[in-house]
């Protein structure tokens, strides 16, 4: 017999050894509102088909968890990607990325005609039909070789060359039926817990809805996101035309030698953009009726706004343009008075964290050209300070403001429209695993703030870990429903960053305590970063966005 801890109830409960964490929830009382769809198992991420075959501490997971959404979707891509072979076999279907609420997708048949929206249907309706019969999904562990070999036969090059490029002995994959797909994490336990999708045209592609994260019985409305969409066109465009669609891509440019260029090529498309966005401003300047004079600079956290910020002053130098600038950061409140989260702790990411009246009369004066005194916040202390910095805007000059909330309508709605021009910066992770696993864009922002956060001495990675549903809470609330309002959208991302960064964050990822929860995300990160090829980090630029995380930079 076994000793099962259920984190959920705080009970312990014996089984015979080999129990199935499916058969074991039943005996556990707790609240189920939603379906179990997976479980940390001493801090670890499994499917419920695992089996325990020694003690074991457990906690159950819905799909409002992470984790939980996490293998839902992962499942649901498998839903798509048998009914689409089932019925045009030899097809190509990649699933590109997150957005939208959904997952956008494209289906290329293999005789070269369109997929039409009868195609679109009939999918449909063979995805529900898989639902329907509840079929399980089923996981095989097999040496490399045996698993580079079948999928090899199959035709699924991305699969491959991810594998060629690792270093495991044993791997696993899956089944639903007959038909194999591989995916780097657990799935549910049968196609019957699907329930909850929607499948539609988008953009000359598909989109795979999910359910929503708070209210899983219904899709997450849908989010029209037009100029993000064409952002990460535009980095595809460009990863087709390097030969770089997924990591397996990556991995075999490295073990040729090519990481330095591709490092060169990545700085070199970041700063035509920056370049670009620089001649913009210029332009709007010169517009006699209404010039501009304020540029607001916003993204989510570690997403490389400060580093921006300063690229761009260089550029805008280079036109012939004097910036002067600031952080909404600048503006906080005095600690005392931050606004509170449910727990107690300060939020600092809310809006009424900045004093934002203060602010906008602060921007109002200087655009009425008055010299100001800006004020800084000593982050120590919790208060805001004036140590001499003071600002005016004089023929010639523009003012920069860079903040999470610098592109909240309220921050600036005294402000004419036409002086203001809007920056938003993302990173939206471009590359895939493979073509049946996208990256969440979170787990890069993610692991570069465990890195900076740890070389700061700020947080441990285990604390950074913890804080992040807070953080990407708030940006859901506070950040993201003014991106569409960006005059222009900087992409972040860096095509060799996952090799790039390796070293560094597995190295912090080790610190993580196997007995706290933060652990399971710790595992999951470090298993994630396994399929990369870890590279040297030499070639890239003491200027380069990467360097504002990893240390060594010039800005």
């Amino acid at each position: 017999m076994v000793k099962i801890r259920c984190i959920n109830t705080g009970t312990t409960v014996s089984f015979p050894e080999g129990t199935s964490l499916l058969d074991m929830i039943d005996s556990f009382d707790f609240p189920r509102p939603y379906p179990i769809l997976s479980a940390k198992v001493n801090n670890v991420g499994q499917g419920l088909k695992y089996r325990a075959f020694n003690n074991r501490d457990v906690e159950f997971l819905d799909y409002r968890s992470y984790a939980g959404r996490s293998v839902y979707c992962r499942s649901l891509c498998f839903l798509l990607c048998k009914a689409a072979k089932d019925l045009y076999p030899g097809c190509k279907i990649i699933l590109r990325r997150p957005i939208s609420k959904g997952y956008f997708c494209s289906i290329s048949k293999q005789d070269g005609t369109v997929f039409s929206e009868d195609d679109l249907t009939a999918v449909r309706d063979r995805m529900n039909e898989i639902v329907q019969k509840d079929i399980p999904f089923r996981r095989h562990e097999v040496r490399l070789d045996e698993a580079i070999e079948l999928f090899s036969s199959l035709g699924y090059s991305d699969k491959v060359k991810l594998l060629q490029t690792s270093s495991d002995v044993y791997v696993n994959y899956y089944t639903l039926e007959d038909t194999p797909d591989y995916y780097y994490d657990a799935l549910v336990a049968s196609t019957g817990y699907l329930k909850v999708w929607s499948l539609t045209s988008y953009r000359g592609g598909l989109l795979l809805r999910v359910p929503d994260r708070h209210h899983p019985e219904q899709l997450a409305p849908f989010v029209e996101q037009p100029k993000t969409f064409d952002v990460f066109s535009e980095s595809l465009k460009w990863n087709k035309i390097m030969g770089l669609d997924n990591a397996g891509d990556v991995n075999l440019a490295c073990h040729r030698g090519e990481a330095p260029d591709l490092i060169k090529v990545a700085e070199a498309l970041q700063e035509k953009k920056i370049v670009k966005i620089a001649e913009e401003i210029e332009e709007r300047m010169a517009d006699k009726e209404n010039p501009l004079k304020l540029v607001l600079i916003t993204g989510p956290s570690s997403s490389g706004k400060s580093t921006f910020c300063k690229r761009l002053s260089i550029q805008l130098k280079a036109c012939g343009i004097k910036p002067i600038s600031f952080s909404t950061d600048d503006y906080f409140v005095n600690r005392l008075d931050t606004p509170l989260l449910e727990d107690g702790s300060f939020d600092f990411d809310n809006f009424d964290t900045v004093d934002h009246d203060y602010l906008q009369s602060d921007v109002l004066k200087l655009l009425d050209g008055q010299t100001v005194d800006i004020p800084e916040y000593n982050f120590v202390t919790g208060m805001r300070e004036f140590n001499g910095k003071k600002l005016k805007l004089e023929e010639g000059t523009i003012l920069l403001i860079e903040g999470i909330h610098a592109l909240n309508p309220m921050l600036t709605d005294k402000i004419p429209e036409p002086l203001k021009y809007r920056i938003f910066i993302n990173t939206i992770t471009s590359i895939s695993l493979d073509d049946h696993n996208c990256i969440p864009t979170s787990d890069n922002r993610l692991l570069r703030r465990i890195i900076r956060d740890y070389k700061k001495g700020a947080f441990s990675a285990r604390e950074s870990i913890a804080n992040w549903p807070n953080v990407r809470r708030a940006e859901v609330k506070w950040i993201y429903p003014f991106q569409e309002n960006a005059d222009a959208l900087f992409n972040s991302s860096y095509i060799v960053e996952f090799p790039v960064i390796r070293p560094y964050a597995e190295q912090i990822l080790m610190t993580v305590p196997k007995n706290c929860p933060e652990y399971a995300e710790a595992h999951r990160l470090k298993k994630f970063l396994s399929y990369f090829v870890p590279v040297s980090d030499k070639e890239v630029p003491a200027t380069s966005l990467l360097r504002g995380f990893i240390g060594g930079g010039s800005l």
